[in-house]
């Protein structure tokens, strides 16, 4: 009895390998759309050992390849998934009345973000007046040290988890962003402190953005409401003094929504 259940357990084994590897892979397409050598190439992998994962995610309708250019992105059974985890989000069920609010109230995109990893993940994203923003709607997620919002996710994380993260790669997006740990360290305290971040031209040059924190019921900092608008709208201190006001209100009551309450 011993040796069948020991058998069964390695039997088992190579089936978890793959699952892990299939994840690697559409983890890795969804950041970097590419054809399979380029894939095989990210993941140190052969190309022997990616190709039937490759033909399984394809024919499960979780990737697609490009007939043209043979390059694989990421298919629609995954947004299927992705919005299943929306449609039950405590967070964004709980804020978006304010969220559509904040939208309504100036011209420019507003977004509540979280983290995933390294990157900061946008779960909501709306603009109801003006031109839409390129790469500020869903689907566009950067690194948490390029940004108003992932500075802000960033900021609030344990001490540890700040070291860690600066002790890995930070990509520069623009000749603007941010990527000496130790300005960043500084950075971070500030933001910290004031208690929301603000960036000019450091994830695209056209672009600026603010941040506060979204607090829940145990004080913690679990995403954070960001509005992104054009780099012009940042010259005027009025207007970013009057976007700033309504940024903090729908962080505070986004909060509120969830819990949160100021001194506790």
């Amino acid at each position: 009895m011993v040796q069948n259940k020991r058998s069964t357990k390695q039997a088992k084994a190579p089936a978890l390998k793959g699952v892990r590897r299939s994840l690697q892979v559409l983890e890795y397409i969804a950041l970097n759309p590419g054809r399979a050598t380029d894939v095989a190439a990210g993941l140190n992998v052969s190309w022997a050992t990616l190709h039937r994962t490759l033909s399984e995610l394809e024919q499960g309708g979780f990737i697609e390849r490009d007939g043209d250019s043979n390059r694989y992105s990421i298919g629609a059974r995954m947004w299927f998934i992705g919005t299943a985890y929306l449609a039950n989000h405590k967070m964004l069920e709980a804020t978006r009345p304010y969220l559509d609010d904040a939208a309504e109230a100036g011209d420019y995109t507003v977004q509540l973000v979280e983290r995933s990893g390294r990157l900061a993940v946008t779960l909501y994203s709306n603009q109801t007046a003006g031109e839409v923003i390129t790469k500020s709607t869903y689907g566009y997620h950067f690194p948490l040290h390029c940004g108003s919002k992932g500075q802000v996710l960033l900021a609030y994380a344990a001490p540890q988890d700040i070291e860690d993260f600066l002790a890995g790669p930070l990509e520069s997006l623009t000749p603007d962003t941010v990527t000496k740990p130790k300005e960043l360290r500084k950075l971070l305290k500030q933001i910290k402190a004031q208690g929301y971040a603000q960036t000019v031209g450091d994830v695209q040059h056209f672009t600026g953005s603010l941040s506060a924190p979204v607090f829940d019921r145990a004080q913690q900092v679990i995403g954070a409401v960001c509005f992104i608008t054009n780099r012009s709208a940042f010259r005027d201190d009025a207007t970013v003094e009057k976007m700033l006001e309504t940024l903090l209100r729908t962080a505070h009551s986004a909060s509120l929504a969830l819990g949160w309450r100021p001194g506790a």
